[in-house]
């Protein structure tokens, strides 16, 4: 690997590549190579902004041009094929949340990534939030005992109103295989959470509903409820919440001996309430170490040093993350409680 790491982005059409492109732009240690996307306007945007090289596909871009790694941010279906394929080239790979549209292709992800030798990194915004690090270090603290509750709600007024690309809306809200819908959108935040926390649910419940538009192809609302031999998950995820109150982005956790609220967005705050002080006394977290900082950071400070990713963006973490989804959204074709596998 050059001591540069060339990146290649692979797929313009998920609307969280814009701030990690901004990042990447003049960065130390990393060079944003070239780009590809079948989308002409995309693709301009990115010549206009960045300057680099475009392709309409990434097989042009990957046989001309020298790269160590490609970030992938595709739809949710074809971002697993992009994965397994640049893997399959010999390139690191990190891929926007939630990794996959299905356990399949989460899976395959991570087979040609250990077969090629190389590392993949599933992306989390929240990942690289103070407040969110410091309350994952909190409720893994004997300071808050054993969690036994976890309540994470994430909610705006959806894809269009909030003003996401048309490219991005396309796809989010087409129906299966793209992997669309507000259940992996949004529910696989507090999922992903509760697995890093409490691991994989022995069963669990999903629920969909088309609260907006009843003619919508994928849900806008949606909720898992996670059972655990002694304790309990809830992610929401919400298409239709008009305005951005503090539940906008909202995690909730309990243990015996305490508990700590989590508000929303870069900078959010932070509470914490313990037997001693039984009212919420306000946290500040501290500031992220250079390497938490970013995906980017992040990424570049996992290769250079061969440590493992954050829990939160691990490819098995992920993994689990995907089969609780694809478990969710059975659930909730069926009507009734799934029972993971042992």
């Amino acid at each position: 690997m050059s001591e540069t790491l060339r990146i290649g982005v692979l797929g313009l059409v998920h609307d969280h590549v814009w701030g990690n492109l901004n990042d990447l732009a003049g960065a130390e240690g990393a060079e944003l190579v070239a780009v590809a996307d079948p989308h002409p306007s995309l693709l301009d945007k990115v010549k206009n902004k960045y300057g680099c090289a475009t392709y309409a596909n990434h097989e042009a871009l990957v046989e001309r041009e020298r790269l160590d790694a490609a970030w992938v941010y595709a739809d949710n279906a074809q971002g697993a094929e992009l994965t397994v394929w640049a893997a399959e080239r010999g390139l690191h790979v990190m891929v926007e949340k939630p990794m996959a549209a299905d356990l399949a292709g989460a899976e395959r992800m991570i087979d040609a990534a250990q077969r090629a030798g190389v590392r993949l990194m599933v992306n989390w915004p929240i990942a690289w939030r103070a407040q969110v690090q410091e309350a994952i270090a909190l409720a893994k603290s004997p300071e808050l005992g054993d969690v036994w509750q976890l309540s994470y709600r994430v909610g705006h007024a959806g894809p269009r109103r909030i003003g996401s690309s048309p490219e991005s809306c396309e796809w989010l809200y087409s129906a299966e295989p793209k992997g669309g819908g507000a259940m992996l959108d949004f529910c696989s935040y507090g999922v992903n959470v509760a697995v890093v926390l409490l691991g994989r649910p022995e069963r669990l419940t999903g629920v969909v509903r088309r609260l907006d538009d009843p003619d919508l192809a994928v849900e806008d609302n949606a909720m898992v409820v996670m059972s655990y031999p002694r304790a309990m998950a809830v992610a929401e995820g919400s298409w239709t919440q008009i305005g951005n109150p503090s539940t906008g982005y909202l995690a909730t956790i309990y243990g015996t001996k305490g508990a700590v609220i989590v508000g929303a967005g870069h900078g959010g705050r932070l509470w914490k309430a313990t037997e001693e002080h039984p009212g919420n006394v306000e946290v500040t977290p501290p500031k992220p170490e250079p390497h938490m900082a970013s995906a980017l950071a992040h990424f570049l400070w996992a290769l250079s040093t061969d440590e493992d990713f954050c829990p939160l963006c691990r490819p098995a973490t992920c993994r689990d993350t995907q089969e609780i989804l694809a478990a969710a959204v059975a659930s909730a074709q069926a009507g009734k409680e799934v029972v993971l596998p042992g």
